[in-house]
């Protein structure tokens, strides 16, 4: 078949992102399907996501095997989005009490964004797509975890740790924003709306924190909780602007054709359900957590969607292929 190889090539290069954006996106459905008492979808949405993260994993060694100490070949996107979706997947790991497997977790992804960021920072550019947010989006995912972990193990310097990790994303998303360029927010194909979720997960760490100090595990005193406090709640309140802004575009655009960046839609619109949810009993506001449930199952929809989508795009490409 003339032309198979770089056919093949390009579809790999444009599955490798969306396969992480996909874990991404089915594991905060299953961390929110949990926090809404709805187990056995929230199991299924979990299992996804491992068999995916798997296939994500398995390809990423691949490329890095075969081009030793070259992130290039990996594509920066497809690597930092292997990264949040690793950091994701662990935390959903952590609620069932499975620790070792979500400290390996944390320990793998943890190198992997420190030996991440350089490169990123050396690719910055202007007018970069919605895909600039996920050195955050990673930080925070890093930050969400280690909070998880240290609230179940009592571990205080790896909340402390995570705290650190959670101011660096904030300063992270202040540069991505001065790099985004703002004409995505009505023509992007989808990743655009990372610029809502990298807030949401930021808005989910501080929540983990906060929920990490108590009886058992003292890590700050009551003006340093109601800091972490007024700035947890601060983010979702900007996410859930960045969510209203995103979503009146879509309207006005109309466009539901299928890209694969819409994975990058799914996991924003989950997160920030799930920081809702969070939100709503770490920083005690219950009228909160209608809103996060109601978000919730939106995002289920759109994830639906999306994943029927992806299943005619890939049908598509496999009868194009055949006629080669």
């Amino acid at each position: 078949m003339p032309g198979s190889p770089s056919l093949l090539r390009a579809w790999r290069a444009r599955r490798l992102p969306a396969a992480g954006a996909a874990v991404m996106a089915t594991a905060t459905l299953s961390v929110g399907l949990d926090l809404v008492g709805r187990d056995a979808l929230s199991r299924v949405a979990l299992a996804v996501a491992a068999v995916a993260w798997l296939g994500l994993a398995a390809d990423l060694a691949v490329r890095l095997l075969r081009r030793p100490g070259r992130w290039e070949g990996t594509g920066m996107p497809a690597a930092l989005t292997s990264v949040a979706a690793t950091t994701v997947l662990g935390t959903r790991i952590a609620a069932l009490e499975w620790t070792s497997a979500a400290e390996a977790l944390l320990a793998l992804s943890s190198v992997l964004w420190a030996g991440l960021l350089p490169y990123a920072f050396r690719h910055l550019g202007r007018g970069m797509p919605g895909s600039v947010f996920l050195s955050c989006v990673a930080a925070q995912g890093l930050a969400v975890l280690g909070a998880t972990l240290a609230a179940s193990d009592t571990a205080g310097w790896l909340a402390r740790a995570a705290m650190v990790v959670f101011w660096i994303g904030l300063l992270l998303y202040g540069i991505a924003l001065t790099r985004f360029d703002l004409r995505q927010v009505a023509e992007g194909a989808g990743d655009q709306w990372v610029a809502a979720g990298a807030l949401a997960i930021s808005a989910l760490a501080g929540a983990r924190l906060l929920d990490a100090n108590g009886p058992r595990l003292y890590l700050w005193n009551d003006d340093d909780r109601g800091v972490l406090r007024t700035v947890t709640v601060a983010l979702l309140v900007l996410g859930l602007c960045w969510y209203a802004v995103l979503l009146a575009a879509e309207v006005v655009r109309r466009s539901l054709s299928y890209d694969a960046r819409r994975w990058a839609t799914v996991h924003p619109m989950g997160m920030t359900a799930v920081a809702a949810l969070s939100v709503a009993g770490a920083a005690d506001l219950p009228s909160l957590e209608p809103l996060g449930k109601a978000l919730l199952w939106v995002a289920v929809a759109v994830c639906l969607a999306v994943a029927a989508g992806a299943g005619r795009s890939a049908a598509v490409a496999v009868r194009s292929t055949a006629r080669r």
